[in-house]
């Protein structure tokens, strides 16, 4: 199959096309700033050479968007909803414009859109979709706008022959540098991956391997369409999942967090305190229905698995470091 992903050069981007491109499909790339073959040039907003791609592509996974791993100010936010809604519409007419168009239209989307809450989990039908949440920052309802706006983007796109999903990811738990797990690991290394404001709020989440395996899933299924929830079976309390993450690392200790240390640590890390105190309890209610079986549906084997690999990512560098030191 030939694969177009619009902003695919991010984490998921990245996940994506390695694993589409082992199995043997035609991925195509598109991004701002191309740098390798078959990486072509666009803007996320106006129309270019880049829209052949889509033209006689089989699937499009629109991943587009500025990154969440920032400080939410205003001029952020609307930058999170301007590339968002602006990308989404640009692909939908491309699509539209097509001679032949593809089968199905991936959109991403985010499980932010849920409400903030405890005492149930989120599925695609009983979910609380959020924004009036009380006792939460005012900003957390742009946040889940931001979401809804990405979403009717996708939905309000005139393209009949071609199927759309709208994938309302969890955190994506990938060994490589720079994603959320290396945050969180990096976090525990140094003893500071205790509970957060008492950890209570849950940590939706979902293993790299499922997460392509979802995506490859929801390719094949020509019935499924509309939102579909991309996360773990098992959302846990934050106390639990940074415990789990310790153990598996074999960190012992994780030092406690007030909501102002919280407050100090996203500010040093450049990012917000949503991503650390928002309670995501998403369940992937269609994919189970569906009978997607997950190979990581509980937390303690997936951090074990992307703990050996990143481990094994160290051991691989450290070798390769001596072969050339040897060498010179």
């Amino acid at each position: 199959m030939k694969i177009v992903i619009p902003g695919g050069t991010g984490q998921v981007g990245t996940i994506l096309n390695r694993a589409l491109s082992a199995a043997g499909h035609e991925v195509v790339v598109l991004t701002r700033r191309p740098a390798r073959e078959r990486e072509v040039a666009w803007d996320g907003r106006t129309w270019g050479p880049w829209a052949e791609e889509i033209d006689g592509s089989d699937v499009v996974i629109n991943l587009a968007g500025r990154s969440v791993s920032c400080r939410y100010t205003p001029a952020n936010l609307r930058a999170m909803m301007d590339s968002r809604v602006h990308s989404t519409e640009i692909v939908g007419e491309a699509i539209a414009a097509a001679a032949r168009p593809p089968g199905v239209w991936l959109q991403m989307s985010t499980a932010t859109v849920y409400a903030h809450r405890f005492d149930a989990p989120n599925d695609e039908v009983t979910g609380v979709i959020g924004g009036s949440e009380p006792d939460v920052p005012d900003y957390w309802s742009y946040s889940v706008e931001i979401a809804r706006a990405w979403e009717r983007a996708q939905e309000v796109a005139d393209t009949p022959h071609t199927r759309k999903v709208a994938l309302r990811s969890a955190m994506v738990m990938s060994p490589d540098r720079g994603g959320v797990f290396d945050v969180l690991l990096r976090l525990a290394r140094l003893g500071l991956g205790g509970p957060v404001a008492g950890g209570g709020q849950y940590v939706s989440w979902i293993h790299d391997r499922d997460f392509v395996r979802a995506v490859e899933f929801l390719i094949e299924r020509d019935d499924l369409r509309g939102p579909v929830n991309l996360a773990a079976p098992t959302p846990l309390p934050q106390r639990a999942f940074m415990r789990e993450l310790r153990s598996a690392w074999g960190v012992p200790v994780g030092l406690p967090a007030t909501r102002a240390m919280a407050e100090l640590g996203a500010f040093a890390l450049r990012t917000d305190t949503e991503l650390l105190l928002k309670s995501r309890r998403v369940v992937p209610g269609r994919l189970l229905a569906e009978g997607f079986d997950f190979a990581y549906a509980d937390w303690p084997e997936a951090a074990g698995d992307l703990v050996r690999r990143r481990r094994g990512d160290r051991g691989r560098a450290g070798a390769e470091g001596a072969l050339v030191s040897g060498s010179s």
